[in-house]
Order: C-alpha cells, then structure tokens, then sequence
C-alpha cells in the first residue's frame, strides 16, 4: 500500500469517527429534543435556549452527517467547530479544563478537518 493510500485512509478516519462520535454520543439527544419540542436548553451566547438548542442540532448532527460522508466538507467543518468553540470557551469557560477537555479536542478534530478537507474517500473527491 502507498504512502498516500494510507494518508487518505487517515483522513477518512479523522472524519468519520469522531464526526460518528459526535453524532450519536451528542447530537442525537439534542435533535430527539428539538423534534420533541422540548425547548429548554442552555442559551450560552444569548439568543435564546430554543434558537441555541437548533445551532446545536446543526453542529452535532448536521455537520456531523455531512463531513462522515464527506460532501461539503471544509463548509460542514465550520458549524461543528464553532458549536465545540463555544461549548469549551462560553458555557464551560468557568470550568476546569477537565469539563472542557472533550469539547477542545472536538474543535481541534473539526479544525484540522476544516483545513485539510475530507480525503480522496468522499464525495467531494467523486
């Protein structure tokens, strides 16, 4: 196997298990909330816990989508790591680290994606 094969193998491993991780450990509660109408929601940045709670949704579960199967993947990057910056810096940010460890390592997995792109194993690359 090629150095680049398994450079693109990576690439595809950095996208799909954290981004599966984030999905189903995170985002799916929240969107079986927002499909329950169930509103209450932490409102860190002060627009409301509903409209937070639907950001959310869009970080951890749309994005999350997207960037698994790599289709707009640079563009879905931004959501998921905007919802981790927050999460870290604004509603943990009073925290220890140890609360807001898990949401830096997201938002460092999303950043890196942002930058790099999804791989030769997406859709952006058919």
């Amino acid at each position: 196997m090629k150095s680049k094969d398994l450079q693109h193998i990576g690439f595809a491993l950095l996208r799909i298990v954290p981004s599966a991780m984030m999905l189903f450990v995170h985002g799916i509660g929240k969107f079986q909330k927002l499909m329950a109408g169930d509103f209450a929601f932490a409102d860190p940045i002060g627009i409301g816990q509903a409209p937070s709670l639907f950001l959310a949704v869009i970080g951890e579960v749309v994005a999350p989508i997207l960037i698994i199967v790599g289709f707009k993947t640079r563009f879905a990057a931004i959501p998921a790591f905007i919802t981790m910056f927050v999460a870290a810096f604004v509603q943990h940010g009073a925290d220890p680290f140890t609360k807001k460890e898990l949401a830096i390592l997201y938002a460092v997995i999303f950043l890196v994606i942002g930058l790099i792109g999804p791989g030769k194993y997406s859709l952006d690359r058919k």
